[in-house]
Formats: structure tokens, C-alpha cells, sequence
């Protein structure tokens, strides 16, 4: 059981601030940026065909609700009675019938949605129940799916196979060229698309970068928004790459991958792990390939390095990068934006990252 999260007193009040991804990148940035602000946005993608979402998306036609379900339990009070319900929506069934393999959040979410007949509505009546003071919103109405463009599959490594499916491309063996989304140009959440022109700060990453953190890039209203919020920027590079998707992606290699899918995108600030890109030239080279985003990459020790962990942000060193970079904006007029579209929730306080070794491998089979 890990010390509760410390929450100062200007979180009381603090900035709005809107958070984009996906999984476990997501999970660790909303546990970051809920150390600075009750005013919390999470943006998350609807992509996801595997395990339990996967199943209910197929079955029941409903948005995926895997990575809806972990940013409301990010987000969660930490109030007694709150943490055990946040629990139970993170448990998973056993066994090898029917509900095995199936979260219990997955299963009200869905059933939330066909009652109330809206997504948004559902997540907003699960916040609510867990006392969250911000919104967890899909970043579209609809679900959706992820079609690549993937090299090495075939006798001739420069021929490009077409593959579909968020699983396929987390897991192909070969190298990710260019992501689209299915339906193209997909709606956007129109909640999103205001929670992002009214903040003050926007973090998109880290995460699964052609899964979770690129799809948001492709809808054309987020990215307009994106595009002409007064917000502050910050890119959260990943830590290392990963198996399958990113494998042997280098730091500068994530944002030209990023930078093709979306030429003119423009952040403020990118944020990469001290330890991970070594000093000298390949600094050099990430500070030029951040310059297509006019972005000043700023360095920082934001891993978990306790014993176990693995690849993973720590969220307090995290939040004091964020901190600071909040702090260089606009923060003030925070308190002067109207928020009447935001629900209104009860206080919460600070809550315990309770989860252990074995409920965060039960988390990540969404």
C-alpha cells in the first residue's frame, strides 16, 4: 500500500486541464495531474477489440469501455467506502464461464449505456458514483477501429500489409508505418472538444503511441481544437519503446512518427525522461525533431524506479514537471472560466495508489 496522493491547496481551485490517451500511460498521467486540480478532463480513445472490451463491443455494440473504466478508477475518491467500490470495478472475473476474464466496471459501464442510452451520460453517472470531481469523456461518440500500414510481414520487407485491429497492431511483429481510424474522419465527443477549448493546460501521452496516443491526432475536431486552444501543450514522451507497435523507436523516432500523421500540430513543451535519452547527440537530435512541433523538450526524472516497477511514470514526479509547466501559463484565468459546463461533483480529497503488483496485471487485460 503506497503513501495517498498528496493534493496541495491550490488543487482546490487549479487549473483545468485535459489529459489525452489511453491504458497505462492515461492511468499515470490522471493520477499526475489530480495532485494540481479538481478541474480534470480525461480524453480517452475507443479503439480497443481485445479481452473484455473487446468481447463487449462485439456482443453489445457499446464504445469499448476497458480504458473509460481505468481513467474513472484514476480519478476515483479515496474515501473508504470509495476505494472499495473503486476495487470492485477493477476486478475481473476468473473462472471459464460466460464472465470470465470480464471486469465488473466493464459490465456496468455497458450496462449504464444501454439503460441511459449515451455513453457520455453513463461515464458522468460512474463518476458520480466514484465521487470524481472531473469528467471522463471517449474521445468519440462511437467506437472505432485502428488500420496500419505494416512492413516485414512479407518476403519483401519493403511491401507494406495492411493490418486492422487495435490488438493486431499492438502486437505486430512487424514495423508500424502509418495508422488510420475507421470510420475516417470520425465525430468527436463534443464535451471533449469544449473541455479542451476551455483549459489551461493539455497532456497527450504517454501511452501506446499508434494505439493511444496518435488516434487522437486523427480526429478532426479534436485536432482543430487542439489547434486553437489557448491551453499550454505538453507532449509526455514513453519511457522506452515497446514490444511490437514501437519496437526499437527512439525517442526522436516517436516524434517523427507523430509528426507524419499530423504535419502542422504544434505543442508547447515535450517532456522526456532524464535517464532515457543520453546526453550529446541524441539530445541534439530530439530537440530537432521537436522543433516540427515549435516544442522546447524539457528533460526530468519522471520514472518509477521502486522495485518492480517497470517502464512505468511515476505520478508525483510527474505532476511537478506539470506543475511547472502550468505554472508558466495562463493559470490565473483558470478561475475566471465559466464551468458551467462542467457536472458538479463532490469535494475529493487525495486517494490511496492502492493497487498492487497483482491488481494491476488484473487492470491491464481491459
Amino acid at each position: 500500500m503506497s503513501e495517498p496522493t498528496q493534493r496541495s491547496p491550490e488543487a482546490l481551485e487549479g487549473p483545468a486541464i485535459v489529459a489525452l490517451g489511453g491504458g497505462h500511460g492515461l492511468f499515470a498521467t490522471l493520477q499526475a495531474v489530480r495532485r494540481l486540480t479538481v478541474d480534470v478532463t480525461a480524453v480517452v480513445t475507443v479503439a480497443d477489440d481485445g479481452g473484455s472490451s473487446g468481447r463487449l463491443r462485439a456482443e453489445l455494440g457499446v464504445i469499448p469501455p476497458g480504458d473509460l473504466r481505468m481513467a474513472l478508477a484514476a480519478l476515483a475518491s479515496d474515501e473508504p467506502e470509495i476505494v472499495d467500490w473503486t476495487r470492485t470495478i477493477q476486478h475481473r472475473f476468473g473462472g471459464v464461464g460466460a464472465l470470465a476474464g470480464h471486469s465488473v466496471g466493464n459490465l456496468i459501464l455497458a450496462g449504464l449505456t444501454e439503460v441511459l442510452g449515451d455513453p457520455v451520460v453513463a461515464l458522468d453517472e460512474m463518476a458520480r458514483l466514484l465521487r470524481i470531481r472531473g469528467r471522463v469523456l471517449p474521445m468519440s461518440p462511437i467506437a472505432l477501429e485502428i488500420e496500419a500500414d505494416v512492413q516485414g510481414l512479407e518476403e519483401d520487407p519493403r511491401v507494406s500489409r495492411c493490418i486492422r485491429g487495435q490488438v493486431a497492431v499492438a502486437t505486430t511483429p512487424g514495423k508500424v508505418r502509418r495508422v488510420r481510424l475507421l470510420p475516417s474522419n470520425p465525430p468527436a465527443c463534443p464535451d471533449a472538444v469544449t473541455a479542451i477549448d476551455r483549459a489551461d493546460l493539455v497532456v497527450l501521452g504517454p501511452g501506446s503511441w499508434f494505439s493511444s496516443v496518435i488516434p487522437h491526432v486523427l480526429v478532426p475536431e479534436l485536432v482543430e481544437s487542439l489547434s486553437s486552444t489557448k491551453a499550454r501543450k505538453v507532449l509526455v514522451l514513453n519511457l522506452a519503446p515497446e514490444p511490437g507497435e514501437t519496437a526499437g523507436f527512439s525517442a526522436e523516432r516517436h516524434l517523427h512518427v507523430l509528426s507524419q500523421h499530423v504535419p502542422d500540430f504544434r505543442v508547447d513543451y515535450v517532456v522526456v525522461d532524464s535517464a532515457s535519452v543520453p546526453a550529446g547527440r541524441e539530445r541534439e537530435h530530439l530537440q530537432r525533431a521537436a522543433d516540427q512541433f515549435s516544442a522546447e523538450v524539457r528533460y526530468a526524472e519522471v520514472a518509477d524506479t521502486s522495485p518492480g516497477a517497470a517502464h512505468v511514470h511515476d505520478p508525483a514526479k510527474l505532476a511537478d514537471v506539470l506543475a511547472e509547466l502550468s505554472s508558466s501559463a495562463a493559470v490565473g484565468d483558470s478561475t475566471q472560466r465559466s464551468r458551467q459546463d462542467q457536472p458538479s461533483r463532490q469535494d475529493q480529497p487525495s486517494r490511496q495508489e492502492q493497487y498492487s503488483e497483482e491488481q494491476r496485471e488484473n487492470a491491464s487485460w481491459q
